[in-house]
């Protein structure tokens, strides 16, 4: 049975992690913050107390992690767990980062005999639930196809982007567009109901209009409208504002490093920024709705 190691447990990789053990592969999983990894004891995973536990002698290491600097610290260094895995290891990164990143960490594991490959993910904590994510995968064609059977117990689509990094610099520009959309989104729902529209009803309009798009049809923002969604939920649970803040600032980034105009993307992570800086960091992007609102002068039905 293939051994996975499985580290970073968040909203994002703890179900995809659960749905790997659904797929009878044998798990081992560790997080920074240990309550998160308790409860895979009881789904028959191995809990372990480092990243290198769960790693040495794992055929497959999967890292779904927040950020650049916390992917460097894993895996780069001379103390970093690329030096400490066997070679032919196959190193699958899922978290969102810079594409220069993604190859270094390609760079480094080539050196090193192992395979590593940058495949962030689309679809939201819904799809890592239902095991029906998008990965967008960097690396060499090889690499994504031996990757292949592994994703798809956490998947439903899986694109093979390019070399290394071009998993990484897909994914930014699909979040720049997801990030814009969610405020076009709420200020038109909220434009309409403070107009005497149903939320509900002015959504099922849109979503078989020229405004349809995923964050109306998937994720709606208006709390009442969906089930199963951070509206539903006081925004608890989601992809977190602060989040979708890196993500913008990804693309910024490499929007200024390519010379690339990015108008609408620039005045996103302005507006994103300030709610973060309001307190709302940890709540789910979709809360943007309430800026919206508290600038409006109402409240959510």
């Amino acid at each position: 049975m293939t051994t996975i190691a499985f580290i970073g447990l968040g909203n994002m990789g703890a179900p995809m992690a659960r749905n790997l053990i659904k797929g009878g592969l044998n798990l081992r999983v560790f997080d920074v913050i240990e309550s998160l990894a308790v409860p895979f004891s009881d789904l028959g995973a191995t809990v372990c107390d480092s990243a290198a536990q769960a790693s040495v002698g794992a055929q497959v290491v999967i890292s779904m992690l927040p950020a650049s600097q916390h992917v460097q610290a894993l895996y780069l260094g001379k103390d970093g767990l690329l030096t400490k895995l066997t070679p032919g290891t196959l190193v699958i990164d899922c978290s969102t980062i810079a594409p220069d990143t993604s190859r270094q960490v390609a760079q480094a594991a080539n050196a090193l005999n192992l395979t590593a490959i940058d495949a962030p993910v689309s679809g939201g904590t819904n799809g890592a639930q239902a095991g029906t994510l998008t990965f967008i995968v960097g690396g060499k064609p090889d690499a994504v196809e031996r990757a292949r059977p592994v994703l798809e117990l956490m998947g439903s689509k899986i694109f093979h982007a390019g070399d290394a990094g071009a998993g990484q610099a897909a994914k930014i520009a699909n979040n720049m567009v997801l990030g814009i959309q969610m405020i076009a989104t709420a200020e038109a729902l909220n434009l309409g109901i403070a107009n005497g529209l149903d939320p509900k009803v002015l959504s099922d309009i849109m979503a078989q209009s020229s405004g349809r798009n995923w964050t109306l049809e998937v994720y709606n923002p208006w709390p009442g409208v969906m089930d199963n969604v951070p509206a539903a939920r006081g925004y608890e649970g989601g992809f977190g504002v602060d989040l979708m803040l890196k993500d913008l600032g990804l693309a910024m980034d490499a929007a200024e490093q390519s010379a690339c105009a990015t108008l609408l993307g620039d005045l996103a992570r302005e507006i994103y920024a300030e709610h973060s800086q309001d307190g709302n960091g940890k709540l789910d992007f979709s809360s943007i709705l309430q800026m919206i609102q508290k600038r409006s002068g109402q409240r959510s039905a």
